[in-house]
Protein backbone atom coordinates (compact mmCIF):
# COMPACT_ATOMS: atom_id res chain seq x y z
CA UNK A 1 0.00 0.00 0.00
CA UNK A 2 0.97 3.70 -0.22
CA UNK A 3 3.07 4.76 2.77
CA UNK A 4 4.19 8.32 2.03
CA UNK A 5 3.73 10.98 -0.62
CA UNK A 6 6.29 13.79 -0.74
CA UNK A 7 5.56 16.83 -2.93
CA UNK A 8 7.82 19.80 -3.59
CA UNK A 9 7.09 22.82 -5.82
CA UNK A 10 4.10 21.22 -7.52
CA UNK A 11 1.40 23.63 -8.83
CA UNK A 12 0.53 25.54 -5.62
CA UNK A 13 2.11 23.13 -3.13
CA UNK A 14 5.49 24.39 -1.94
CA UNK A 15 6.29 21.30 0.10
CA UNK A 16 4.23 18.57 1.74
CA UNK A 17 4.93 15.14 3.15
CA UNK A 18 1.83 13.05 3.77
CA UNK A 19 1.96 9.75 5.68
CA UNK A 20 -0.73 7.20 4.90
CA UNK A 21 -2.22 4.29 6.80
CA UNK A 22 -4.43 1.38 5.88
CA UNK A 23 -8.21 1.67 5.78
CA UNK A 24 -10.33 4.58 4.53
CA UNK A 25 -8.70 8.04 4.37
CA UNK A 26 -10.53 11.21 3.29
CA UNK A 27 -9.28 14.58 2.06
CA UNK A 28 -11.50 17.64 2.34
CA UNK A 29 -11.14 21.39 1.97
CA UNK A 30 -12.65 24.43 0.38
CA UNK A 31 -13.18 24.57 -3.37
CA UNK A 32 -9.88 25.46 -5.09
CA UNK A 33 -7.77 24.57 -2.07
CA UNK A 34 -5.93 21.90 -4.03
CA UNK A 35 -7.55 18.65 -2.94
CA UNK A 36 -7.27 17.03 -6.35
CA UNK A 37 -3.67 18.23 -6.66
CA UNK A 38 -2.74 15.31 -4.40
CA UNK A 39 -4.22 12.87 -6.90
CA UNK A 40 -2.52 14.69 -9.78
CA UNK A 41 0.84 14.53 -8.00
CA UNK A 42 0.51 10.82 -7.30
CA UNK A 43 -0.55 10.25 -10.92
CA UNK A 44 2.69 11.88 -12.09
CA UNK A 45 4.73 9.65 -9.79
CA UNK A 46 2.93 6.72 -11.40
CA UNK A 47 3.80 7.76 -14.95
CA UNK A 48 1.08 10.21 -16.04
CA UNK A 49 1.89 12.73 -18.76
CA UNK A 50 3.81 15.77 -17.50
CA UNK A 51 4.32 19.34 -18.71
CA UNK A 52 5.76 22.61 -17.44
CA UNK A 53 2.47 23.64 -15.81
CA UNK A 54 3.21 21.14 -13.03
CA UNK A 55 6.04 23.35 -11.72
CA UNK A 56 5.10 25.96 -9.09
CA UNK A 57 5.57 29.58 -10.15
CA UNK A 58 9.10 30.72 -9.37
CA UNK A 59 10.48 27.20 -8.92
CA UNK A 60 12.93 25.42 -11.22
CA UNK A 61 11.46 21.95 -10.91
CA UNK A 62 8.70 19.91 -9.30
CA UNK A 63 9.78 16.83 -7.36
CA UNK A 64 7.32 14.10 -6.33
CA UNK A 65 8.12 10.86 -4.51
CA UNK A 66 5.74 8.07 -3.49
CA UNK A 67 6.74 5.24 -1.15
CA UNK A 68 4.90 1.91 -1.35
CA UNK A 69 5.11 -1.48 0.26
CA UNK A 70 6.19 -3.99 -2.39
CA UNK A 71 3.42 -6.45 -3.32
CA UNK A 72 4.75 -9.98 -3.56
CA UNK A 73 3.62 -10.34 -7.17
CA UNK A 74 6.03 -7.56 -8.22
CA UNK A 75 9.18 -9.44 -7.23
CA UNK A 76 9.66 -11.03 -10.66
CA UNK A 77 8.96 -7.74 -12.46
CA UNK A 78 11.52 -5.88 -10.35
CA UNK A 79 14.10 -8.61 -10.95
CA UNK A 80 13.44 -8.69 -14.70
CA UNK A 81 13.90 -4.91 -14.86
CA UNK A 82 17.08 -5.04 -12.72
CA UNK A 83 15.63 -2.81 -9.98
CA UNK A 84 17.15 -3.20 -6.52
CA UNK A 85 14.90 -3.25 -3.44
CA UNK A 86 15.61 -2.41 0.18
CA UNK A 87 13.56 -3.15 3.29
CA UNK A 88 10.56 -4.22 1.22
CA UNK A 89 9.95 -0.62 0.11
CA UNK A 90 9.35 0.78 -3.36
CA UNK A 91 10.22 4.46 -3.98
CA UNK A 92 8.81 6.06 -7.13
CA UNK A 93 10.12 9.51 -8.02
CA UNK A 94 9.30 11.97 -10.79
CA UNK A 95 11.12 15.25 -11.45
CA UNK A 96 9.69 17.79 -13.93
CA UNK A 97 11.68 20.91 -14.84
CA UNK A 98 10.36 24.29 -15.93
CA UNK A 99 10.82 23.31 -19.60
CA UNK A 100 8.47 20.36 -19.21
CA UNK A 101 11.21 17.72 -19.32
CA UNK A 102 10.87 14.92 -16.80
CA UNK A 103 13.00 12.20 -15.26
CA UNK A 104 11.75 9.03 -13.60
CA UNK A 105 13.31 6.89 -10.87
CA UNK A 106 12.48 3.67 -9.05
CA UNK A 107 14.45 3.06 -5.85
CA UNK A 108 16.96 5.70 -6.95
CA UNK A 109 17.68 4.20 -10.36
CA UNK A 110 16.60 5.91 -13.60
CA UNK A 111 13.72 4.25 -15.49
CA UNK A 112 11.39 5.09 -18.37
CA UNK A 113 7.88 6.53 -18.09
CA UNK A 114 6.51 3.31 -19.59
CA UNK A 115 8.12 1.32 -16.76
CA UNK A 116 6.46 3.60 -14.19
CA UNK A 117 3.09 3.10 -15.89
CA UNK A 118 3.54 -0.66 -16.06
CA UNK A 119 4.42 -0.75 -12.37
CA UNK A 120 1.51 1.52 -11.39
CA UNK A 121 -1.04 -0.99 -12.71
CA UNK A 122 -0.08 -3.27 -9.81
CA UNK A 123 -0.08 -0.53 -7.16
CA UNK A 124 -2.93 1.96 -7.56
CA UNK A 125 -6.33 2.24 -9.23
CA UNK A 126 -7.57 5.84 -9.63
CA UNK A 127 -11.22 6.69 -10.21
CA UNK A 128 -11.39 10.30 -11.35
CA UNK A 129 -14.25 12.73 -10.77
CA UNK A 130 -15.21 12.45 -14.45
CA UNK A 131 -14.96 8.66 -14.59
CA UNK A 132 -18.74 8.38 -15.07
CA UNK A 133 -18.39 9.96 -18.52
CA UNK A 134 -16.65 6.82 -19.82
CA UNK A 135 -19.81 4.86 -18.99
CA UNK A 136 -21.53 6.59 -21.91
CA UNK A 137 -19.03 5.13 -24.38
CA UNK A 138 -19.27 1.61 -25.74
CA UNK A 139 -15.54 1.12 -25.25
CA UNK A 140 -15.78 2.19 -21.59
CA UNK A 141 -18.65 -0.23 -20.92
CA UNK A 142 -16.79 -3.07 -22.63
CA UNK A 143 -13.56 -2.40 -20.72
CA UNK A 144 -15.38 -2.22 -17.38
CA UNK A 145 -17.13 -5.56 -17.99
CA UNK A 146 -13.90 -7.28 -19.09
CA UNK A 147 -11.98 -5.83 -16.16
CA UNK A 148 -14.62 -6.96 -13.67
CA UNK A 149 -14.70 -10.49 -15.11
CA UNK A 150 -10.92 -10.81 -15.55
CA UNK A 151 -11.34 -11.16 -19.33
CA UNK A 152 -8.73 -8.61 -20.39
CA UNK A 153 -6.13 -11.19 -21.38
CA UNK A 154 -8.69 -13.23 -23.32
CA UNK A 155 -9.98 -10.04 -24.98
CA UNK A 156 -6.41 -9.26 -26.04
CA UNK A 157 -6.07 -12.75 -27.53
CA UNK A 158 -9.32 -12.22 -29.46
CA UNK A 159 -7.93 -8.94 -30.84
CA UNK A 160 -4.70 -10.63 -31.91
CA UNK A 161 -6.62 -13.50 -33.54
CA UNK A 162 -8.71 -10.95 -35.44
CA UNK A 163 -5.52 -9.31 -36.72
CA UNK A 164 -4.23 -12.68 -37.92
CA UNK A 165 -7.50 -13.27 -39.74
CA UNK A 166 -7.27 -9.86 -41.37
CA UNK A 167 -3.70 -10.42 -42.49
CA UNK A 168 -4.47 -13.90 -43.86
CA UNK A 169 -7.51 -12.53 -45.70
CA UNK A 170 -5.48 -9.71 -47.26
CA UNK A 171 -2.76 -12.17 -48.36
CA UNK A 172 -5.35 -14.42 -50.03
CA UNK A 173 -7.05 -11.46 -51.70
CA UNK A 174 -3.71 -10.17 -52.98
CA UNK A 175 -2.76 -13.59 -54.37
CA UNK A 176 -6.09 -13.93 -56.15
CA UNK A 177 -5.97 -10.39 -57.56
CA UNK A 178 -2.29 -10.38 -58.58
CA UNK A 179 -1.87 -13.99 -59.68
CA UNK A 180 -0.43 -13.02 -63.10
CA UNK A 181 2.18 -10.58 -61.74
CA UNK A 182 3.19 -13.05 -59.01
CA UNK A 183 3.74 -15.74 -61.65
CA UNK A 184 5.91 -13.34 -63.67
CA UNK A 185 7.93 -12.50 -60.57
CA UNK A 186 8.34 -16.19 -59.75
CA UNK A 187 9.54 -17.01 -63.29
CA UNK A 188 12.05 -14.14 -63.22
CA UNK A 189 13.47 -15.29 -59.88
CA UNK A 190 13.67 -18.91 -61.07
CA UNK A 191 15.61 -17.82 -64.18
CA UNK A 192 18.07 -15.77 -62.10
CA UNK A 193 18.60 -18.62 -59.66
CA UNK A 194 19.16 -21.05 -62.52
CA UNK A 195 21.92 -18.75 -63.86
CA UNK A 196 23.59 -18.63 -60.46
CA UNK A 197 23.13 -22.34 -59.81
CA UNK A 198 25.11 -23.19 -62.97
CA UNK A 199 28.07 -21.35 -61.46
CA UNK A 200 27.98 -23.70 -58.42
CA UNK A 201 29.32 -20.97 -56.16
CA UNK A 202 31.16 -21.88 -52.98
CA UNK A 203 30.65 -19.70 -49.89
CA UNK A 204 34.20 -18.21 -49.92
CA UNK A 205 35.22 -19.25 -53.42
CA UNK A 206 35.96 -15.79 -54.76
CA UNK A 207 38.51 -15.00 -52.03
CA UNK A 208 40.28 -18.38 -52.49
CA UNK A 209 40.40 -18.03 -56.30
CA UNK A 210 41.68 -14.46 -56.13
CA UNK A 211 44.44 -15.43 -53.69
CA UNK A 212 45.56 -18.45 -55.75
CA UNK A 213 45.48 -16.50 -59.01
CA UNK A 214 47.63 -13.73 -57.51
CA UNK A 215 50.20 -16.32 -56.38
CA UNK A 216 50.38 -18.21 -59.68
CA UNK A 217 50.43 -15.11 -61.87
CA UNK A 218 53.44 -13.83 -59.91
CA UNK A 219 55.16 -17.19 -59.42
CA UNK A 220 58.42 -16.25 -61.19
CA UNK A 221 58.78 -13.04 -59.19
CA UNK A 222 58.09 -15.02 -56.02
CA UNK A 223 60.78 -17.59 -56.94
CA UNK A 224 63.33 -14.87 -57.64
CA UNK A 225 62.61 -12.95 -54.47
CA UNK A 226 62.62 -16.00 -52.24
CA UNK A 227 65.91 -17.20 -53.82
CA UNK A 228 67.60 -13.87 -53.21
CA UNK A 229 66.42 -13.88 -49.61
CA UNK A 230 67.74 -17.43 -49.12
CA UNK A 231 71.18 -16.46 -50.51
CA UNK A 232 71.32 -13.47 -48.15
CA UNK A 233 70.49 -15.67 -45.20
CA UNK A 234 72.53 -18.79 -45.82
CA UNK A 235 74.25 -19.48 -49.15
CA UNK A 236 76.65 -16.57 -49.82
CA UNK A 237 80.04 -16.12 -48.18
CA UNK A 238 78.70 -12.91 -46.62
CA UNK A 239 75.33 -14.41 -45.67
CA UNK A 240 73.71 -13.57 -42.34
CA UNK A 241 74.24 -17.08 -41.00
CA UNK A 242 78.01 -17.03 -41.64
CA UNK A 243 78.38 -13.54 -40.12
CA UNK A 244 76.39 -14.56 -37.04
CA UNK A 245 78.51 -17.71 -36.66
CA UNK A 246 81.64 -15.58 -36.67
CA UNK A 247 80.20 -13.14 -34.16
CA UNK A 248 79.08 -15.93 -31.84
CA UNK A 249 82.54 -17.57 -31.98
CA UNK A 250 84.27 -14.28 -31.17
CA UNK A 251 82.07 -13.54 -28.16
CA UNK A 252 82.26 -17.13 -26.92
CA UNK A 253 86.05 -16.84 -26.71
CA UNK A 254 85.74 -13.80 -24.43
CA UNK A 255 83.10 -15.16 -22.04
CA UNK A 256 85.74 -16.73 -19.84
CA UNK A 257 87.24 -13.29 -19.30
CA UNK A 258 83.96 -11.37 -18.76
CA UNK A 259 80.65 -13.20 -17.96
CA UNK A 260 78.78 -9.94 -18.58
CA UNK A 261 79.00 -10.77 -22.29
CA UNK A 262 76.61 -13.72 -21.75
CA UNK A 263 73.57 -11.58 -22.63
CA UNK A 264 75.17 -10.51 -25.91
CA UNK A 265 76.02 -14.10 -26.75
CA UNK A 266 72.45 -15.26 -26.02
CA UNK A 267 71.04 -12.55 -28.30
CA UNK A 268 73.38 -13.60 -31.13
CA UNK A 269 72.46 -17.25 -30.57
CA UNK A 270 68.74 -16.40 -30.81
CA UNK A 271 69.41 -14.55 -34.08
CA UNK A 272 71.30 -17.61 -35.42
CA UNK A 273 68.34 -19.88 -34.58
CA UNK A 274 65.82 -17.50 -36.16
CA UNK A 275 67.99 -17.19 -39.28
CA UNK A 276 68.25 -20.96 -39.60
CA UNK A 277 64.47 -21.37 -39.23
CA UNK A 278 63.80 -18.66 -41.83
CA UNK A 279 66.21 -20.32 -44.27
CA UNK A 280 64.54 -23.69 -43.70
CA UNK A 281 61.09 -22.18 -44.34
CA UNK A 282 62.33 -20.53 -47.56
CA UNK A 283 63.75 -23.84 -48.82
CA UNK A 284 60.40 -25.53 -48.19
CA UNK A 285 58.57 -22.67 -49.92
CA UNK A 286 60.83 -22.89 -52.99
CA UNK A 287 60.30 -26.66 -53.16
CA UNK A 288 56.51 -26.17 -53.27
CA UNK A 289 56.37 -23.12 -55.53
CA UNK A 290 56.60 -23.73 -59.23
CA UNK A 291 54.81 -22.15 -62.21
CA UNK A 292 51.63 -23.97 -63.30
CA UNK A 293 50.34 -22.47 -66.58
CA UNK A 294 47.44 -24.93 -66.89
CA UNK A 295 46.12 -24.18 -63.42
CA UNK A 296 46.56 -20.44 -64.04
CA UNK A 297 44.47 -20.72 -67.21
CA UNK A 298 41.74 -22.56 -65.32
CA UNK A 299 41.68 -19.87 -62.65
CA UNK A 300 41.46 -17.07 -65.22
CA UNK A 301 38.57 -18.81 -66.96
CA UNK A 302 36.68 -19.29 -63.67
CA UNK A 303 37.30 -15.70 -62.57
CA UNK A 304 36.09 -14.47 -65.96
CA UNK A 305 32.83 -16.43 -65.50
CA UNK A 306 32.30 -14.86 -62.09
CA UNK A 307 33.04 -11.39 -63.41
CA UNK A 308 30.50 -11.86 -66.21
CA UNK A 309 27.82 -12.98 -63.74
CA UNK A 310 28.58 -10.07 -61.43
CA UNK A 311 28.20 -7.57 -64.27
CA UNK A 312 24.91 -9.18 -65.32
CA UNK A 313 23.45 -8.92 -61.81
CA UNK A 314 25.15 -5.57 -61.05
CA UNK A 315 26.94 -6.68 -57.91
CA UNK A 316 30.55 -7.26 -56.87
CA UNK A 317 31.86 -10.81 -57.58
CA UNK A 318 32.26 -11.56 -53.86
CA UNK A 319 28.56 -10.65 -53.31
CA UNK A 320 27.21 -13.37 -55.66
CA UNK A 321 26.66 -16.03 -52.91
CA UNK A 322 24.72 -13.50 -50.79
CA UNK A 323 22.64 -12.51 -53.83
CA UNK A 324 21.78 -16.16 -54.43
CA UNK A 325 20.52 -16.52 -50.84
CA UNK A 326 18.40 -13.36 -51.18
CA UNK A 327 16.85 -14.59 -54.43
CA UNK A 328 16.05 -17.96 -52.85
CA UNK A 329 14.28 -16.19 -49.95
CA UNK A 330 12.30 -13.98 -52.31
CA UNK A 331 11.34 -16.96 -54.46
CA UNK A 332 10.08 -18.86 -51.40
CA UNK A 333 8.02 -15.83 -50.34
CA UNK A 334 6.61 -15.41 -53.86
CA UNK A 335 5.69 -19.09 -54.07
CA UNK A 336 3.96 -18.89 -50.70
CA UNK A 337 2.14 -15.70 -51.72
CA UNK A 338 0.86 -17.30 -54.89
CA UNK A 339 -0.19 -20.59 -53.30
CA UNK A 340 -3.94 -19.97 -53.22
CA UNK A 341 -4.78 -23.31 -51.60
CA UNK A 342 -2.26 -22.86 -48.78
CA UNK A 343 -3.39 -19.28 -48.15
CA UNK A 344 -7.02 -20.40 -47.98
CA UNK A 345 -6.10 -23.07 -45.45
CA UNK A 346 -4.21 -20.48 -43.39
CA UNK A 347 -7.24 -18.17 -43.45
CA UNK A 348 -9.60 -21.00 -42.46
CA UNK A 349 -7.35 -21.93 -39.52
CA UNK A 350 -7.10 -18.31 -38.36
CA UNK A 351 -10.88 -17.86 -38.55
CA UNK A 352 -11.49 -21.08 -36.63
CA UNK A 353 -9.13 -19.97 -33.87
CA UNK A 354 -10.78 -16.54 -33.76
CA UNK A 355 -14.27 -18.03 -33.48
CA UNK A 356 -13.13 -20.34 -30.69
CA UNK A 357 -11.60 -17.52 -28.65
CA UNK A 358 -14.46 -15.11 -29.38
CA UNK A 359 -17.05 -17.71 -28.34
CA UNK A 360 -15.17 -18.35 -25.10
CA UNK A 361 -14.99 -14.60 -24.43
CA UNK A 362 -18.71 -14.17 -25.13
CA UNK A 363 -19.58 -16.97 -22.73
CA UNK A 364 -17.53 -15.41 -19.94
CA UNK A 365 -18.91 -11.95 -20.66
CA UNK A 366 -22.49 -13.19 -20.35
CA UNK A 367 -21.73 -14.79 -17.00
CA UNK A 368 -20.04 -11.64 -15.68
CA UNK A 369 -22.84 -9.43 -17.07
CA UNK A 370 -25.45 -11.39 -15.13
CA UNK A 371 -23.48 -11.15 -11.88
CA UNK A 372 -22.61 -7.47 -12.27
CA UNK A 373 -26.18 -6.55 -13.22
CA UNK A 374 -27.51 -8.13 -10.02
CA UNK A 375 -24.90 -6.40 -7.83
CA UNK A 376 -25.49 -2.95 -9.34
CA UNK A 377 -29.27 -3.36 -9.14
CA UNK A 378 -28.91 -4.21 -5.47
CA UNK A 379 -26.69 -1.17 -4.89
CA UNK A 380 -29.19 1.11 -6.66
CA UNK A 381 -31.80 0.41 -3.99
CA UNK A 382 -29.61 2.17 -1.42
CA UNK A 383 -28.61 5.04 -3.70
CA UNK A 384 -32.02 6.77 -4.03
CA UNK A 385 -32.98 4.66 -7.04
CA UNK A 386 -35.44 2.31 -5.31
CA UNK A 387 -37.21 -0.02 -7.69
CA UNK A 388 -34.69 0.68 -10.41
CA UNK A 389 -32.71 -1.98 -12.20
CA UNK A 390 -29.49 -2.31 -14.13
CA UNK A 391 -28.87 -4.72 -16.98
CA UNK A 392 -26.00 -5.45 -19.36
CA UNK A 393 -27.13 -6.49 -22.82
CA UNK A 394 -24.86 -8.52 -25.08
CA UNK A 395 -26.14 -8.17 -28.64
CA UNK A 396 -24.94 -10.34 -31.48
CA UNK A 397 -22.78 -8.35 -33.92
CA UNK A 398 -20.52 -8.93 -36.93
CA UNK A 399 -17.10 -10.27 -36.02
CA UNK A 400 -14.60 -7.59 -34.99
CA UNK A 401 -11.44 -7.21 -32.95
CA UNK A 402 -13.69 -6.91 -29.85
CA UNK A 403 -15.53 -10.20 -30.34
CA UNK A 404 -18.89 -11.36 -31.66
CA UNK A 405 -21.12 -9.09 -29.57
CA UNK A 406 -21.65 -5.49 -28.59
CA UNK A 407 -22.04 -4.55 -24.92
CA UNK A 408 -24.63 -2.04 -23.79
CA UNK A 409 -25.46 -0.87 -20.27
CA UNK A 410 -29.22 -0.49 -19.71
CA UNK A 411 -30.92 1.15 -16.75
CA UNK A 412 -34.48 1.57 -15.47
CA UNK A 413 -34.54 4.41 -12.96
CA UNK A 414 -37.88 3.37 -11.42
CA UNK A 415 -39.99 0.28 -10.95
CA UNK A 416 -42.23 -0.62 -13.86
CA UNK A 417 -40.10 1.03 -16.55
CA UNK A 418 -38.23 -0.89 -19.21
CA UNK A 419 -34.43 -0.67 -19.14
CA UNK A 420 -33.09 1.71 -21.77
CA UNK A 421 -29.56 2.69 -22.84
CA UNK A 422 -27.72 4.45 -20.05
CA UNK A 423 -26.95 7.60 -22.07
CA UNK A 424 -30.61 8.17 -22.88
CA UNK A 425 -32.26 7.85 -19.49
CA UNK A 426 -29.78 8.58 -16.70
CA UNK A 427 -29.62 12.10 -15.27
CA UNK A 428 -26.29 13.55 -14.16
CA UNK A 429 -26.91 12.56 -10.54
CA UNK A 430 -28.08 9.07 -11.45
CA UNK A 431 -25.07 8.60 -13.73
CA UNK A 432 -22.70 9.67 -10.95
CA UNK A 433 -24.34 7.24 -8.50
CA UNK A 434 -24.23 4.37 -10.97
CA UNK A 435 -20.61 5.14 -11.71
CA UNK A 436 -19.81 5.08 -8.01
CA UNK A 437 -21.65 1.79 -7.52
CA UNK A 438 -19.81 0.26 -10.47
CA UNK A 439 -16.47 1.62 -9.21
CA UNK A 440 -16.98 0.19 -5.74
CA UNK A 441 -18.23 -3.17 -6.99
CA UNK A 442 -15.48 -3.49 -9.59
CA UNK A 443 -12.84 -2.45 -7.05
CA UNK A 444 -13.91 -5.23 -4.69
CA UNK A 445 -12.42 -7.62 -7.23
CA UNK A 446 -9.36 -5.44 -7.84
CA UNK A 447 -5.97 -6.88 -7.06
CA UNK A 448 -4.25 -3.53 -6.49
CA UNK A 449 -3.72 -2.61 -2.83
CA UNK A 450 -4.59 1.11 -3.10
CA UNK A 451 -7.80 2.64 -4.53
CA UNK A 452 -8.27 6.38 -5.01
CA UNK A 453 -11.62 8.10 -5.54
CA UNK A 454 -11.33 11.72 -6.67
CA UNK A 455 -14.71 13.43 -6.04
CA UNK A 456 -16.64 10.50 -7.51
CA UNK A 457 -19.49 11.44 -5.15
CA UNK A 458 -20.32 14.53 -7.22
CA UNK A 459 -24.07 14.75 -7.80
CA UNK A 460 -25.17 12.94 -4.64
CA UNK A 461 -26.15 14.22 -1.22
CA UNK A 462 -28.28 13.65 1.85
CA UNK A 463 -28.92 10.08 2.91
CA UNK A 464 -27.42 8.81 -0.33
CA UNK A 465 -24.13 10.46 0.56
CA UNK A 466 -24.11 8.55 3.85
CA UNK A 467 -24.60 5.30 1.93
CA UNK A 468 -21.70 6.26 -0.35
CA UNK A 469 -19.49 6.85 2.68
CA UNK A 470 -20.41 3.47 4.11
CA UNK A 471 -19.69 1.77 0.80
CA UNK A 472 -16.23 3.32 0.69
CA UNK A 473 -15.59 2.48 4.36
CA UNK A 474 -16.59 -1.12 3.68
CA UNK A 475 -14.20 -1.17 0.74
CA UNK A 476 -11.51 0.18 3.06
CA UNK A 477 -11.64 -3.05 5.04
CA UNK A 478 -10.16 -4.89 2.04
CA UNK A 479 -8.06 -2.14 0.42
CA UNK A 480 -6.33 1.09 1.27
CA UNK A 481 -8.93 3.66 0.11
CA UNK A 482 -8.18 7.35 -0.40
CA UNK A 483 -11.07 9.68 -1.22
CA UNK A 484 -11.18 13.36 -2.11
CA UNK A 485 -14.68 14.54 -1.14
CA UNK A 486 -16.80 17.61 -0.53
CA UNK A 487 -19.56 15.70 1.30
CA UNK A 488 -19.56 15.70 5.14
CA UNK A 489 -21.48 12.39 5.16
CA UNK A 490 -18.60 10.73 3.23
CA UNK A 491 -15.87 12.48 5.20
CA UNK A 492 -17.44 11.35 8.49
CA UNK A 493 -17.07 7.70 7.48
CA UNK A 494 -13.29 7.95 7.07
CA UNK A 495 -10.89 6.40 9.55
CA UNK A 496 -8.31 9.12 8.82
CA UNK A 497 -8.95 12.70 7.75
CA UNK A 498 -6.72 15.33 6.12
CA UNK A 499 -7.68 18.95 5.46
CA UNK A 500 -6.34 20.82 2.44
CA UNK A 501 -6.23 24.60 2.78
CA UNK A 502 -5.02 27.49 0.63
CA UNK A 503 -3.18 30.65 1.68
CA UNK A 504 -2.00 33.74 -0.21
CA UNK A 505 1.13 35.56 0.97
CA UNK A 506 2.69 38.47 -0.93
CA UNK A 507 0.64 37.56 -3.98
CA UNK A 508 1.88 33.93 -3.91
CA UNK A 509 -0.77 31.24 -3.42
CA UNK A 510 0.19 28.03 -1.68
CA UNK A 511 -1.61 24.93 -0.47
CA UNK A 512 -1.00 22.93 2.71
CA UNK A 513 -2.20 19.53 3.96
CA UNK A 514 -2.63 18.64 7.63
CA UNK A 515 -3.98 15.59 9.48
CA UNK A 516 -6.93 16.30 11.78
CA UNK A 517 -7.49 15.17 15.35
CA UNK A 518 -11.01 14.72 16.74
CA UNK A 519 -11.51 18.40 17.61
CA UNK A 520 -10.19 19.72 14.29
CA UNK A 521 -12.11 17.07 12.43
CA UNK A 522 -15.32 18.16 14.17
CA UNK A 523 -14.75 21.73 12.99
CA UNK A 524 -14.02 20.55 9.43
CA UNK A 525 -17.18 18.46 9.26
CA UNK A 526 -19.12 21.41 10.74
CA UNK A 527 -17.65 23.67 8.03
CA UNK A 528 -18.71 21.18 5.34
CA UNK A 529 -22.20 21.12 6.87
CA UNK A 530 -22.77 24.80 7.48
CA UNK A 531 -20.36 26.84 5.40
CA UNK A 532 -17.82 29.40 6.60
CA UNK A 533 -19.65 30.30 9.84
CA UNK A 534 -19.42 27.38 12.25
CA UNK A 535 -22.05 27.32 15.01
CA UNK A 536 -22.49 25.13 18.02
CA UNK A 537 -25.41 23.51 16.22
CA UNK A 538 -23.27 22.47 13.29
CA UNK A 539 -20.56 21.26 15.68
CA UNK A 540 -23.10 19.15 17.55
CA UNK A 541 -24.32 17.72 14.27
CA UNK A 542 -20.72 17.02 13.22
CA UNK A 543 -19.95 15.22 16.51
CA UNK A 544 -23.09 13.16 16.03
CA UNK A 545 -22.03 12.19 12.51
CA UNK A 546 -18.55 11.26 13.78
CA UNK A 547 -19.99 9.26 16.66
CA UNK A 548 -18.05 11.30 19.22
Amino acid sequence: MLRTLHIRDFVIVEEAEIPFESGFTVFSGETGAGKSILVDALSLALGARADASAVRNGAQRADISAVFDIPGKLSDWLEDNDIATEDGMLILRRVIDSQGRSRCYINGGPVTVSQLRELSECLVDIHGQHAHQSLLKASGQRDLLDTQGGHLDLARQVGEAWQRCSQAGKALELAQRDAASLNEERERLEWQLEELSRLALGPDEWQALDSEHSRLSHSQALLDGAGQALNALDDDETSARRLLDAAAHAIQQQLRHDPQLQGVYDAIESARIATAEAASDLNSYLDRLEPDPDRLAQLEQRLSSLFDAARKFRVEPQELPQLQQQLETRLAATQAASNIEALQQELDAAQAEYRRLAAELGKKRRKTAKQLSALVTQAMQTLAMQGGSFDIALNEAPASSHGLETIEFLVAGHAGTAPRPLAKVASGGELARLSLALSVIASQAARVPTLIFDEVDTGVGGAVAEVVGRLLAELGQRHQVLCVTHLPQVAACGQHHFRVSKQTTDGQTSSSIEPLDDAARTDEIARMLGGLKITETTRRHAREMLGL
